[in-house]
């Protein structure tokens, strides 16, 4: 890998394996800054929408039916304080973001932060984006579902019945999203440099697992390389 380039890590995830505290914790011990949910509040900033308004469709998929009424909703809510003669020159930012405006703009937030900054990113494509970037290492975390849906249990408060039902929905979703956008099986651990299976040693042992990959990556200590 280039030294000369901002060290920028990708953590692909399923939920419950662990990628946002491995995320956190690779960013602490390497000082270096964490992007996951900024990414959705600057994305917001630039689309001119509320942040929350996001949150709901991120990493996802929307269904046609769900464009469509989003669409319909934001229409008929300006229109109705418009007069008739307005109707014309309406904004085009009172729609909703497609799916790929959305993705468009989160990817270029993920290309300025790995230009900017050394980095751990956590989703939203971010190893097929920055595949090109010469101080890149992407990582795919994955688990068996028992130990995913503990997490998810204590994580949530949960019963194991909801916190199954909210692993199968997503491992869907982001499979979907990732297809859409990248063309490849979010799963095959073939376009990723490391694939762990955080069931089997767990959270904790995989952020060390992974900064030992770093030092011999970089075949120095990473903190002099960041």
């Amino acid at each position: 890998m280039e030294k000369t380039s901002p060290l920028v890590i990708t953590i692909s995830r399923q939920l419950g394996s662990g990628g946002a505290y491995v995320g956190q914790e690779l960013a602490k011990h390497l000082n270096i800054y964490y992007a996951d949910r900024e990414i959705i509040g600057q994305a917001a900033k630039k689309l001119s929408v509320l942040e929350e308004d996001l949150e709901s469709r991120d990493e996802k998929i929307s269904s046609f039916w769900q464009s469509y009424f989003e669409t319909f909703e934001s229409l008929a809510f300006i229109t109705s304080f418009a007069a008739p003669h307005e109707h014309e020159h309406m904004p085009h930012q009172i729609f909703p973001p497609t799916d790929h405006e959305l993705f468009k703009i989160q990817t270029k937030i993920i290309e300025h932060i790995a230009r900017e900054r050394s980095a751990v990113i956590v989703g939203r494509c971010g190893y097929h984006i920055l595949c090109e970037h010469p101080n890149h290492v992407s990582i795919f975390l994955h688990g068996d579902i028992i130990f995913r849906k503990g997490r998810i249990q204590k994580l949530f408060n949960i019963s194991e019945e909801v916190a199954g039902k909210m692993i199968i929905q997503s491992d869907k979703e982001r499979a979907h999203y990732n297809h859409t956008f990248t063309g490849r099986e979010w799963t095959d651990a073939r376009q990723y440099d490391i694939s762990i299976n955080t069931s089997k040693i767990g959270v904790d042992n995989s952020v060390e697992l992974i900064l030992k990959y770093l030092e011999s990556s970089l075949r120095n200590p990473v903190h002099k390389q960041i």
